[in-house]
C-alpha cells in the first residue's frame, strides 16, 4: 500500500513511477467493482461481464437466506451474468459503491466495500427493494485490469419488498 503524504512528510514523493504504477493498480481494482455495479444498472452486459475472470464466482447465498430463498453460488463469467442479468431485466437498478478498502498482493488483490443496491420494478415504481451490502471480493491482475475471482455479499440491513428480487418471496 502507499503511504500517506503525513507518514512521508511530503507529497512530492507522490510523482515516483512505483507509486504512480500502486495508484493505478487501486484505481483499477475498485473499477472491477464499478463495472459490476454499472453493467447492471446500464443493462450492459459487456461492461458486467468485464468485471469478472472466466471462472468467477458470486457468493449472493446469505442475502436470500435473509429472505427464506436458497440458491447456489454462481460460478462462471457467463452462469454470472446469465443469472444477475436475467433476474434484474424487469427491473431499474441503482448501485452505490462506498468506502472501498484495497489490499494488494504481487498480482492478486481483496476489496471490501459497501454497496447500497435499489431495484424498482419497471412495471410498478411502488414496488422497490433497497439493500445495504458489504462485498467482499478477491481479484487477479489480467494484463492492466483486475478482474473478480470470488465475490461475496452479506446484507447489513433492507427496507421495501423483498418480492421484486425474489418473486418466491410474498409481500
Amino acid at each position: 500500500m502507499i503511504p500517506s503524504a503525513t507518514q512521508r512528510g511530503s507529497t512530492r514523493a507522490l510523482n515516483t513511477p512505483a507509486t504512480i504504477e500502486a495508484i493505478a493498480d487501486l484505481h483499477e481494482v475498485v473499477d472491477a467493482l464499478y463495472r459490476f455495479a454499472a453493467g447492471q444498472d446500464e443493462r450492459d452486459r459487456e461492461l458486467f461481464e468485464s468485471a469478472f475472470a472466466d471462472d468467477a464466482t458470486v457468493d449472493f447465498t446469505g442475502p436470500a437466506r435473509r429472505f427464506g430463498v436458497a440458491i447456489p453460488v454462481f460460478v462462471g463469467r457467463t452462469a454470472i451474468a446469465d443469472t444477475i442479468m436475467g433476474t434484474t431485466a424487469g427491473l431499474h437498478t441503482t448501485h452505490t459503491v462506498t468506502n472501498p478498502r484495497i489490499r494488494i498482493e504481487h498480482d492478486r488483490a481483496s476489496l471490501s466495500a459497501l454497496v447500497e443496491a435499489q431495484h424498482v420494478s419497471r412495471d410498478d415504481h411502488s414496488r422497490h427493494l433497497l439493500l445495504k451490502n458489504r462485498y467482499s471480493v478477491e481479484l487477479v491482475r489480467e494484463g492492466s485490469r483486475w478482474a473478480i475471482t470470488h465475490m461475496g455479499i452479506e446484507n447489513v440491513w433492507f427496507t421495501g419488498d423483498p418480492g421484486v428480487l425474489f418473486p418466491v418471496v410474498a409481500a
